[in-house]
């Protein structure tokens, strides 16, 4: 028997992948290397208590309110105390913006980066076993290193993002990341600890036969949303909405698909979070192909006026996206 049939190769581990590939980086001094591999840990962490839930005491609600007004889950503070003591123990976060927390939380003087982050989107579905996952941005500080942070660190536009990613907790765990240069996405092997390379150059399709939205709110879309969802229905695609927006994003953009979460009579600037949600999920899917709007206007080109501003979000395949646009 050949020794190749003995020993499949299991791909290449997301450390070397970040070391052979940051010249891509615009700033290749390895603080940003360092920063995702720190990302990359907390969502280990992360990982192994959420398979721990329903064994002990960390699942349901914390009995308090986040930021944004909504019942915190136990898991939802656990996560934001884990990637906030890894970012700043790593030394190179100056200032990070967190759904769990009303204002930024200064970090560190010296460090470079910013990092925007809701460490466990879609929380309250752990306690039915549904994947939830966890969505991160990162800038590149304007002020100088050494200084205090100021709004102009901590609000800026979805544009300037030197990458973005999420983790996806789900059957398998997954790590998807972009630099601006592509996106990649990485499969945790918990026997060795690490994270594999597993779908490379991710694309998602021009067009696609797969919508995603709460129709329980139908009653309250506008014209141009539920003239689309007519379309949807009339063309006999399949609606799939998880109710994680991760999950929704994630089969989307591998089977080709839209998902929107517009603006509605409760809900009057959309619900999704530009800053820590949709800035993220906007770069990941031009650098896959995809689209991303509110439904007018570029994600992307939003200047944020406030750290947990909301809008409405349509993204996904580009076809499907237009459409949507234009009602």
């Amino acid at each position: 028997m050949e020794a190749s049939r003995i020993a499949q190769p299991i791909g290449i581990a997301l450390d070397r992948f970040i070391k052979n590939n940051q010249d891509h980086f615009a700033y290749a001094s390895g603080e940003l290397s360092q920063l995702l591999r720190d990302i990359a840990l907390a969502s280990k962490v992360v990982n192994r208590e959420m398979n721990k839930a329903g064994l002990i005491d960390i699942m349901g609600p914390m009995g308090s309110q986040n930021s944004t007004g909504e019942e915190q889950q136990k898991l939802d503070v656990l996560a934001n105390i884990r990637f906030t003591r890894a970012l700043k123990k790593g030394g190179e976060v100056c200032a990070l913006i967190s759904e769990e927390s009303e204002t930024f939380e200064d970090l560190n003087n010296d460090g470079g980066y910013v990092v925007a982050i809701d460490p466990l989107d879609g929380s309250s579905n752990i306690d039915v076993n549904v994947s939830v996952g966890t969505i991160f941005s990162i800038y590149r500080r304007k002020s100088q290193i050494g200084k205090p942070i100021t709004l102009e660190d901590v609000l800026q536009k979805g544009s300037d993002q030197v990458a973005a990613g999420y983790v996806l907790y789900g059957s398998s765990t997954m790590l998807v990341y972009t630099t601006g240069h592509g996106v990649n996405g990485f499969t945790f092997e918990p026997s060795l600890g690490e994270f594999f390379l597993s779908h490379p150059d991710m694309r998602t399709p021009e067009d696609g036969k797969i919508y995603s939205i709460n129709e329980g709110s139908s009653n309250s879309f506008d014209n141009q949303v539920t003239k689309y969802v007519a379309h949807c229905k009339e063309k006999k695609f399949t609606a799939r909405y998880i109710g994680s927006l991760v999950a929704d994003f994630h089969r989307n953009m591998l089977k080709g698909g839209i998902y929107i979460y517009p603006a509605t009579a409760k809900d009057p600037n959309g619900k999704l979070r530009l800053m820590y949600e949709c800035n993220a999920l906007a770069f990941l899917a031009e650098q896959s192909g995809g689209k991303a709007s509110n439904g007018k206007d570029r994600i992307l080109d939003i200047i944020p006026t406030s750290l947990h501003q909301r809008v409405p979000f349509f993204v996904g395949s580009t076809k499907m996206v237009e459409k949507a646009e234009n009602g």
